[in-house]
């Protein structure tokens, strides 16, 4: 009797044993695994491009490079027009950008949907595509110049300033639609009893409340613009700013130092500016109160036709400017011969269609690979200590303040220079990589926000039948996270399809991308056929949107899982 007993509390303490170490190796597992990726794909390209912007031509160490750029009257001028340009941008972003915000929360009138598409359209499509709009409207041969003989040249700063408001735009006013909604409605009431005006009330509560939101969004807007290569490479014109810089020394003089030190003065302003944001919508997190009321839209007349003119205005714009490039890639000859034909979709030039079934799969192996390193990394952080789990979330959001042109020139110094990385150069995977860092701060912060809605008394009950974490991943928190997971997969990929910047020094004779094809075909002159295919990569983008709004409807709830 007591070797059966003895046998039976062995057998348990071995499974129990067995479950400990499966336990360990999966947080080891889902801990290295993430991270090592992130150090050879984000940590050693940027740490080669420092190292190559101290090297002088000559193999010294030193300031040498850094010295001859503030020595280089062109470079000077092309920082601190990228500073104005930036600066400019975010100011009118922001008095647009909360106008719009404050129609959709504050004002109960209509044409909320006509507003919510319009805001949708520039996230669908490359930077480029403002750019392309301006000019079939503005340019010599546009609509304006044409119908009207008015002449307006549509490329240098105005139009880049254009250009880049439209594109910041629509994550302007979602940054400042969510610092809105945590607003408290007593507040406003108890102002009212007090015999506060409309005004005394905007000017006291709504922008007090919304201040850090103002503060993210703007600064987003700044990194938007400063980062931002598509549009300076189409309508930018004499116009020199640090992205198109960057390119010129890389791609057009092959000066790969120069390139280098270029990118790092590109990565001082937009570190600062994701720091001053990330404090900003920290702040903005800690003063929302988790038993406010939110604040009900409400009708004043002279205010809503006010924000209705300006609103729709902006929203027309942004309709405009998106489908004048989409029914210009249908007509003959812009603006010439209106009658409609598909002969610019018969694209011969810049490989054809291969940039784009290129993008396809290039995007589905960003996303796939992205998820799941991802999920990881996120369900790794429940295991760690609290010092070690801030270490993890600052490491995981890192990518967020690297520039997509700094990030691509880090690869071609990292992995185009011998050794076994080496391998990897000029594959899908390795631009696939690029893209999936580029967008891993999103990803991840996307993810944690999943993660925290994973019930803890789900997973204490599973710990309490005996389950190790192998089976509270398949139990609790994959069927809550399944939703979140399905959004990241997606985010990554529409992302990864219209990404120009982070993949514009990656590309090769053989692998080609939709968003480099388009611009290709802008600087050949075939601006019809470019529109056509910015068109056909909006359609793919349009049609994973749609697919993932189904697939999220069609997951069942946890409650029905179980």
């Amino acid at each position: 009797m007591k070797s059966i007993l003895s046998h039976g509390s062995n057998s348990r303490t071995l499974v129990a044993n067995s479950y400990i170490s499966l336990d360990k190796t999966l947080v080891i597992a889902s801990t290295l695994i993430p991270f090592i990726c992130l150090g050879l794909f984000f940590g050693y390209p940027l740490y080669i491009v420092l190292i190559r912007s101290l090297t002088a031509a000559d193999g010294t160490v030193g300031m040498a490079n850094y010295i001859q750029v503030f020595n280089n009257p062109t470079l000077i001028a092309a920082t601190l027009n990228s500073l104005l340009l930036s600066f400019i941008t975010m100011l009118i972003a922001l008095v647009l950008g909360f106008a719009i915000a404050y129609r959709l929360e504050r004002t109960s009138t209509r044409g909320r949907v006509f507003i919510t598409v319009a805001l949708a359209l520039p996230l669908l499509a490359p930077s480029l595509v403002q750019g392309l709009g301006l000019i079939f409207i503005f340019g010599r041969n546009g609509l304006i110049s044409q119908w009207f003989g008015i002449s307006i040249n549509p490329y240098g700063f105005y139009g880049l300033l254009m250009a880049n408001v439209l594109y910041a735009l629509p994550q302007v006013v979602l940054i400042i639609q969510a610092a809105l909604r945590q607003s408290d409605v007593r507040l406003y009431e108890a102002a009212e009893v007090m015999g506060a005006t409309g005004w005394q009330k905007f000017r006291d509560i709504t922008l007090p409340n919304a201040k850090f939101g103002l503060v993210s969004a703007g600064f987003v807007a700044f990194t938007v613009t400063i980062t931002d290569f598509g549009n300076a490479a189409v309508i930018g014109g004499d116009f020199r700013v640090l992205a198109t810089e960057i390119y010129n020394q890389v791609a057009g003089q092959m000066n790969f130092s120069m390139g280098a030190v270029v990118g790092i003065l590109l990565l001082i302003p937009t570190v600062v500016a994701v720091g001053i944001e990330r404090f900003a919508a920290r702040k903005q997190s800690a003063s929302a109160s988790e038993s406010a009321i939110q604040v009900a839209p409400d009708r004043n007349l002279k205010r809503d036709l006010i924000l209705g003119a300006l609103t729709h205005s902006c929203a027309l714009v942004i309709y405009m400017v998106i489908g004048v490039t989409v029914f210009a890639s249908f007509v003959d000859l812009w603006p010439y011969r209106m009658e409609l034909t598909l002969r610019h979709y018969n694209i011969s030039m810049a490989g054809g269609y291969r940039p784009l079934w290129m993008s396809l799969w290039i995007s589905l192996l960003a996303a796939s690979v992205g998820v799941v390193l991802i999920f990881l990394m996120t369900i790794s952080m429940k295991k760690l200590p609290l010092h070690l789990r801030r270490i993890v979330n600052f490491i995981a959001i890192m990518p967020v303040g690297v520039p997509g042109l700094v990030l691509g020139l880090a690869y071609i110094l990292a992995f185009n220079t011998g050794g076994p990385l080496t391998l990897l150069y000029g594959t899908p995977l390795l631009i696939g990589l690029c893209n999936l860092y580029h967008y891993h701060s999103q990803g991840f912060l996307t993810m944690m926000t999943g993660l925290r809605g994973v019930p803890a008394s789900l997973e204490d009950t599973c710990t309490c039948f005996g389950g190790g974490m192998k089976e509270t991943l398949r139990d609790a928190v994959v069927p809550f996270m399944m939703t979140t997971c399905i959004a990241v997969f997606f985010f990554l990929f529409m992302r990864s399809m219209v990404s120009l910047s982070a993949v514009i020094f990656l590309i090769t004779p053989s692998i080609n991308v939709a968003p480099v094809a388009i611009m290709q075909l802008s600087d050949a002159g075939r601006i019809s056929e470019a529109a056509a295919f910015s068109t056909c990569l909006m359609m793919v983008v349009v049609a994973a949107m749609l697919l993932l709004r189904w697939l999220i409807k069609k997951v069942p709830s946890p409650e029905k899982r179980s």
